[in-house]
């Protein structure tokens, strides 16, 4: 699980300042074709969940994850009841034993995840590093169908994910003019802002918070379609609006802001009345 506190950068950058500009990287960042799992924490209590959430995708589908949160979170506070450890879902990594039938790139056929096997166990050998793989055996193979599979078989693994992740939850109206959809530490400033925008405003504006950024919820698309304006607001130049656009064909609206300090209620507040208005 590779843990991201995003900062006003890029490099250095300003690290004492917020800001959400890696989530393309984190999308998109590793070589080839190899589509990685992303979550983002919402609030600062939240990243202990998001981090249970990581952990969870990471070991089921044997797949790194990405854990985005960012300076705004890193340095805030909220109370947080710290819960019990029987309460807490049990995660298992499953490691496999019986050298009986054992191919290191047997694949599970619901998750798609090949068998944990600790390195050296009798039995249960199996060649790591860099060099194509073939399917099934492990062993190095330069065969471009193989590679094609292989390239299909990671595609295919991120995207079963979605069938095992909470559906997109709309705050507000079902259908409606202005549906704003958030990630991250947007969440705080954007529920304030419904809250500023008052009868009968709000009876027309909606919430939709992502946790999942890779894959998508799986409604995400249908919600999209019940508005007339979706509204991002977003501490990058526009990078989840772009995600959208071009996923589902949806016309976003952009709030963006790279000051290195959050969105503030009031400017969420003032972008969702211009579109009421339609300015």
């Amino acid at each position: 699980i590779v843990v991201n506190i995003q900062r006003a950068g890029p490099s250095t950058g300003m690290p004492t300042k917020t800001e959400q500009g890696d989530l393309f990287q984190a999308l998109w960042g590793r070589p080839s074709e190899t589509p990685i799992p992303v979550i983002a924490s919402r609030a600062p209590g939240d990243c202990f969940w998001a981090s249970l959430e990581a952990a969870r995708i990471a070991l089921k589908y044997m797949t790194p994850v990405i854990l985005l949160s960012d300076g705004y979170l890193a340095n805030g506070a909220e109370p947080w009841r710290i819960p019990s450890v029987s309460d807490l879902p049990e995660i298992r990594a499953g490691f496999r034993t019986d050298p009986e039938g054992y191919q290191p790139y047997l694949r599970e056929s619901e998750t798609l995840a090949r068998p944990w096997a600790t390195p050296g166990t009798p039995g249960l050998e199996h060649r790591i590093g860099g060099l194509e793989k073939e399917d099934v055996t492990g062993n190095v193979n330069y065969e471009g169908a193989n590679h094609a599979k292989m390239v299909r078989l990671r595609q295919q693994r991120v995207r079963n994910i979605e069938n095992d992740i909470p559906l997109a939850e709309v705050d507000g109206p079902e259908t409606g003019r202005v549906l704003i959809v958030g990630w991250g530490s947007t969440h705080g400033a954007i529920r304030s802002a419904l809250r500023r925008l008052g009868e009968p405003r709000r009876n027309s504006v909606a919430h939709v918070h992502l946790t999942h950024l890779n894959p998508l919820p799986r409604n995400l698309g249908e919600v999209l379609e019940n508005y007339d304006h979706v509204l991002v607001p977003e501490l990058n130049l526009g990078q989840l609006a772009t995600v959208l656009r071009a996923r589902y064909l949806v016309d976003t609206k952009s709030l963006t802001k790279v000051e290195g300090k959050p969105l503030k209620s009031v400017e969420i507040m003032h972008a969702v009345e211009r579109l009421l208005e339609g300015t």
